[in-house]
């Protein structure tokens, strides 16, 4: 070892870990990328491959599914020390704990605010998740159930055992979840325009920057609108999606040709303007409210998050 190569602890003995209820379910590789962190994902895979990781006993590979109760063998491995992530400052902390808008033993809602990415990637080390899971040590599951775009704010769900975590991802994908959105649009938006169902297909540039057009290749995606209130240049309206695909209210809206106030990358840049002179210094578009079953239960949870103060006040200088 070099004195520029990172220090190293050594796990010099077996492991036996059995799978607690939370785990089960999950793949066998992603239950050892949680433990073994500092590991590279090859020397996981490797081991998995030799056979030096076994559950039960038995060799498995790396997309088995592990049950609780299942052993799990994870050998001796030498894992690099790497400089601890800042956690979230007192700032940041103190806004995300008034941002609760719901939370009991398996779920947990948040009233994301604008600016803060959902998890860290592509050069941000924190995230909303990696901040709660700092504030929250003695939580030892705490997960994603959907995603929010860094510049949209509103409500985001995030599942405290993976039972849960199971169960409300379940439910989206059988559209049992009503997520709603208020978004401010350019111009008259039509009444009875209600529905908007294009295609949408996902583009990545070289620079990594994703970019979403309306095509006939792409995946289906459907939008619901409805008048909330008009202005003299802009209509606020709710959005309800049916699908969940990336950037879907903004390239619909923007199809429709009403893109939404403050989109830097779909919008119309008169109307940006118009709408910083009215004080909006970011896009308008809040995911408002949540509609969904408490997993095991028939009993329907109902969470709204009020506009933040930077679309509220816009909105004051509209009238």
């Amino acid at each position: 070892m070099t004195d520029n190569d990172p220090p190293k602890k050594a796990n010099s003995s077996v492991r036996l870990v059995e799978v607690t209820e939370d785990q089960d379910g999950q793949r066998v590789d992603n239950f050892l990328l949680s433990r073994l962190k500092g590991v590279p994902k090859s020397r996981i895979y490797r081991l998995l491959r030799k056979g030096e990781v076994r559950v039960n006993k038995g060799r498995v590979k790396p997309e088995t599914r592990l049950s609780c109760g299942d052993v799990v063998r994870i050998p001796p491995v030498r894992v690099s020390e790497r400089p601890a992530i800042a956690g979230p400052g007192v700032g940041l902390q103190k806004l995300l704990q008034q941002s609760v808008v719901y939370e009991d033993d398996r779920v947990l809602v948040i009233n994301k605010p604008a600016g803060l990415a959902v998890h860290g990637g592509s050069g941000i080390n924190l995230g909303l998740i990696e901040s709660l899971r700092a504030m929250h040590p003695q939580q030892h599951f705490l997960e994603l159930v959907h995603r929010l775009d860094r510049d949209t704010s509103g409500c985001i769900m995030l599942a405290k055992k993976r039972s849960a975590l199971r169960w409300l991802q379940d439910e989206m994908r059988n559209h049992r979840v009503t997520k709603e959105y208020t978004a401010l649009v350019k111009g008259r938006w039509p009444a009875d325009r209600r529905r908007i169902d294009v295609p949408l297909r996902k583009n990545e540039l070289k620079s990594g920057e994703r970019i979403v057009k309306v095509s006939a290749d792409g995946k289906a995606s459907a939008t619901q609108f409805s008048v909330l209130q008009r202005f003299q240049r802009a209509t606020l309206v709710k959005a309800r999606l049916e699908t969940g695909r990336t950037h879907q209210i903004r390239v619909h809206s923007q199809f429709a040709g009403h893109p939404l106030a403050g989109d830097s990358k779909y919008g119309d840049e008169e109307f940006n303007l118009y709408m910083k002179q009215a004080g909006l210094e970011r896009m308008f578009l809040h995911a408002s409210s949540l509609k969904f079953r408490l997993p095991d239960s028939e009993q329907v949870c109902a969470v709204e998050a009020e506009l933040p103060p930077e679309l509220a006040t816009p909105l004051e200088q509209l009238k």
